[in-house]
């Protein structure tokens, strides 16, 4: 590999496959995988998928040197507080002297922390809870300090739940796992896959140098009633409602840290900056979309 790669999509995935669809057709994109060797859209000529361990340096230096831009998907390491995964990317980008024009980073609204229903904005403090939010932020930090050092343009999508038609929570309803009663319940924030993949793609074209983009859809809706409303499209009984000390005797720790966060999230600046038209402004429409396609699977 010594050519020059027009996009490279670190993590790829669901989303990585999508905006490699989306990707300008002559463009050569390098998908980096650590599961699998994967595959693209089908009919994408222009696209190498290729497995790299992202913790080792080594295997990192190599890729780092073919990047004109980046599209940073992967998730962080798990055993640390920090993003170690990230810095080591990071460091071979500096060591290799190409620095990428644009750098789109995807990270989490979860790094609001609970905000008791209100509506946040993308100059609002970050209040990390959790630690899978915690290593969010400290990778935020990272790429600000590293692009103030570095130049090139890093943008960063802060992300709620993405749903899609293979993204939905059947299995927990057939499960019958319980949710929230209304008068407990939280906000929850939600951004379709598509429309995800499409955002991503406007960033590497319009976003603003540090830019900070809360990605999610116009949907105002509470945890509860997001999985009501997917058992009804699925013909699936609703999940049972309970109170949250019944909640906290009986749910898991990551299914109730999500319910112990309540907020709402503006997404003001994302239309408004990179001009996006969402295919589907509310899961309501999303769904009926997920519905359509897997009665065509």
């Amino acid at each position: 590999m010594s050519k020059i790669f027009d996009l490279v999509i670190v993590g790829y995935g669901d989303i990585g496959r999508r905006v490699s669809g989306l990707f300008i057709k002559r463009s050569r994109i390098l998908g980096i995988t650590r599961s699998s060797s994967g595959t693209g859209p089908r009919g994408l000529t222009n696209l190498r998928v290729i497995n790299v361990d992202l913790d080792r340096s080594s295997q990192v230096a190599r890729i780092t040197k073919l990047c004109q831009n980046v599209v940073y998907l992967a998730p962080p390491n798990q055993d640390s507080l920090s993003d170690d995964r990230l810095r080591t990317f990071l460091n071979a980008l500096q060591s290799s002297v190409r620095i990428p024009h644009r750098f789109v980073y995807v990270s989490t609204t979860g790094v609001y922390g609970d905000r008791r229903g209100e509506f946040v904005t993308e100059t609002d403090d970050v209040n990390p809870q959790t630690d899978r939010a915690r290593r969010r932020v400290d990778a935020e930090r990272q790429l600000r300090a590293w692009s103030r050092c570095h130049g090139g343009c890093v943008s960063i999508l802060r992300v709620p739940g993405i749903y899609s038609e293979t993204r939905l929570p059947i299995d927990r309803l057939k499960q019958g796992v319980s949710v929230l009663q209304s008068r407990d319940d939280s906000y929850s924030n939600h951004i379709h896959a598509h429309d995800l993949a499409r955002l991503v793609l406007l960033t590497l074209f319009r976003g603003k140098p540090g830019r900070i983009y809360n990605c999610c859809d116009d949907s105002e809706m509470r945890m509860g009633d997001y999985f009501d409303l997917v058992a009804d499209r699925f013909s699936i009984p609703r999940p049972p409602r309970v109170d949250r000390d019944e909640a906290e005797r009986t749910l898991s720790p990551m299914l109730l840290s999500f319910m112990n966060e309540s907020r709402r999230v503006s997404n003001v600046r994302m239309k408004r900056e990179l001009m996006s038209d969402l295919k589907f402004p509310s899961v309501e429409e999303g769904l009926v979309a997920a519905t359509t396609s897997s009665k065509a699977l």
